[in-house]
């Protein structure tokens, strides 16, 4: 509602096990695999809307035969884009050879992007230029066709400079310093090593140069590759990779911050980073679709056997609570139930800032993506209403009328949709002085939906930055003449930034830290602002081992409720009439709601690598010194 956090990257892997000719004869196309991937990518098109990126390799083919396609596009509609260009090629090829179109053969040798192994990705970029540079998946080209390394990935590396350095002291000249470049190289630089140790050692054996590529195939372990690769990688990540060959692998990070799905049987192999998709493109059951674990490889060899190995030991399990409050669609089942959980969890605090007057009360929820939790949030007003309906039966007993009876029962949640999002103006915002006019007409209001003195209760996923809902939705909101607004946060304050791949760098976007420092301010505190930094900046000169978050320091003097409040007052447009009150979820109830994803970084400050304790110092420094970059 107030201001979008944005998404992740989404990674799709599909491998076809049987020959082409079998879809094409089971399915009706030998194009079955592009047609699945274009379907999966945009099954996670919520994940990633700057750029999109589709590569294939074809299995099996004569020298001199090109065996690798790759598009890539960052338009408005990058999907739509890539495909468009991708059928547009194979029309094309269609047309003009006419042979081609009941030849499977045929279509495999002469026409791109038909392969038996293909990898898709969405991005949004929380680092760097939307520009075509930018965009996943990334090509390592080799004359060897084991060396050559195509890589995709949701993720973000916290120690990409120190990398970086490795790689140089390894004799490379990596082209830019960035994190999908850093990894591609440095697993590009184990690959390498693998394949010319294994020619050296099967020439030995007796075997032509010839003769040695299949075999280097045959036994080129990924997993070894992988261990010495990322080693020490620090951040989360879901890491997607194709080897020239044939083989592919996706790699999770060991606390599994980044996620990563599974499904296969006779015809497939995919890997997602969301279940969903699977379930509806291949229509599987939810019970088919396997979790990758922390720290674990699905690595698929060329000749289609699959297994899971452990690449990194896996730490203690912190998979990141925003995939099931925000990120990752609603349709999967197990978010579906904890999203509506996170609703029935909070509604207590509601009752108490409407003093349980129910019946004077509207719910609604803003934006669409609140749908779930809102679903929550009213099913236990409802519980509460039968329960006070019981109380209130039983107390009246034999003697209550028919119109008492009636005038009990009649009382129910009043739901209503207050606020309407204007998509026509989402695009048109600009950023010059006339951006705030603009803010406030990007939502329309159902007027006539809430009367004269009602309360109006709104709940959305999360309260980030708050500008959107100060300069737009509480002034609109306001037009109603509610007399109280209650504005509700599913997921508890963001404190602290993430640099696992989430587009929240700096502390002072956070609405949370302005009012911790408005806090400290009233409170003449600010010594505790100065004493934070000196702390960062020692910590940072000497190079700890064990690095503390020291920012938790500025929020330790107050409670979650005294921040809240004061957020409400931050957010309150000076000329609003009815009185404002922010209410978020507690740690404790995020917990229950998402027992499995016990990633809570941005609530706490409780890093699950030492990077993330370093990035937050780092960007409590750039804050400080008025320095308006990333950490990271």
């Amino acid at each position: 509602m107030s201001d979008a956090i944005k998404h992740e990257c989404g990674i799709s892997v599909i491998r076809l096990l049987k020959p082409l000719e079998y879809y094409k004869e089971k399915y009706g196309s030998a194009f079955y695999g592009v047609n699945k991937m274009y379907l999966m990518m945009e099954k996670q098109h919520n994940r990633g809307q700057d750029g999109a990126g589709f590569a294939s390799i074809k299995l099996d083919v004569d020298a001199g035969q090109r065996y690798m396609s790759r598009v890539r596009s960052c338009q408005q509609q990058p999907i739509q884009d890539i495909f468009a260009q991708i059928n547009e090629r194979i029309n094309n090829e269609l047309k003009e050879h006419p042979e081609y179109e009941n030849d499977v053969a045929l279509q495999k040798k002469n026409i791109p992007y038909i392969g038996e192994l293909l990898l898709g990705h969405v991005r949004y970029g929380t680092f760097g230029k939307n520009s075509i540079e930018s965009v996943h998946p990334f090509l390592r080209q080799n004359n060897w066709m084991h060396r050559n390394l195509i890589v995709a990935g949701n993720f973000n590396l916290t120690n990409v400079h120190e990398l970086f350095d490795n790689l140089v002291q390894l004799g490379q000249h990596p082209k830019e310093m960035a994190d999908t470049v850093t990894v591609m190289e440095k697993i590009g630089h184990f690959l390498d090593d693998a394949v010319a140790k294994l020619y050296k050692q099967i020439k030995k054996e007796g075997y032509s140069k010839q003769e040695a590529s299949p075999i280097i195939a045959e036994r080129l372990k990924v997993s070894k590759i992988l261990r010495r690769a990322a080693k020490n990688f620090d951040g989360g990540f879901s890491m997607a990779g194709l080897l020239g060959h044939g083989d592919a692998f996706v790699l999770r990070d060991p606390a599994g911050i980044r996620p990563a799905y599974y499904y296969k049987d006779d015809e497939i192999v995919v890997v997602a980073s969301e279940r969903p998709a699977i379930q509806t493109v291949f229509n599987v059951p939810f019970e088919e679709v396997q979790e990758l674990e922390p720290g674990n490889a699905i690595i698929i060899k060329k000749n289609g056997t699959t297994k899971i190995k452990e690449i990194l030991e896996p730490r203690e399990r912190k998979a990141c609570s925003f995939e099931r409050i925000y990120f990752s669609r609603g349709s999967d089942k197990e978010i579906y139930q904890e999203r509506k959980m996170l609703g029935k969890l909070v509604f207590p605090q509601i009752l108490n800032a409407i003093d349980h007057d129910i019946k004077n009360t509207v719910f609604s929820y803003i934006p669409n993506t609140a749908e779930t939790s809102f679903f929550g949030m009213v099913k236990e007003a409802q519980n509460y209403l039968n329960k006070k309906k019981e109380e209130q039966i039983l107390s009246i007993g034999a003697k209550i009328t028919r119109e008492e009876l009636h005038e009990i029962l009649e009382v129910r949640p009043r739901i209503e949709k207050v606020a309407i999002k204007d998509a026509k103006l989402r695009t048109f915002i600009t950023q010059d002085d006339s951006r705030d006019d603009l803010v406030a007409h990007v939502y329309d209001i159902s007027y006539g939906s809430v009367k004269e003195g009602d309360n109006l209760v709104i709940i959305d996923d999360s309260i980030v930055r708050g500008t959107t809902l100060k300069k737009s939705i509480l002034r609109i909101l306001d037009r109603l003449n509610p007399k109280k607004i209650i504005v509700v946060s599913s997921a508890p304050q963001i404190r602290y930034p993430d640099c696992y791949g989430i587009d929240m760098a700096k502390l002072e976007d956070f609405i949370a830290f302005r009012a911790a420092l408005a806090l400290h301010k009233e409170n003449d505190s600010m010594h505790i602002i100065q004493e934070v930094y000196e702390k960062c900046i020692n910590q940072v000169k000497s190079k700890d081992i064990d690095i503390v978050n020291y920012v938790k320091e500025i929020y330790a003097p107050f409670s979650a409720k005294t921040i809240s409040h004061k957020i409400g007052q931050l957010l309150s447009p000076a000329d609003i009439r009815a009185e404002v009150q922010i209410i978020y979820q507690s740690i404790s109830s995020l917990h229950e709601a998402c027992p499995k994803n016990l990633g809570d970084w941005y609530f706490t400050g409780n890093y699950p690598t030492p990077g993330g304790n370093r990035v937050v110092n780092r960007a409590f420094i750039n804050f400080y010194e008025g320095k308006n970059e990333r950490a990271y």
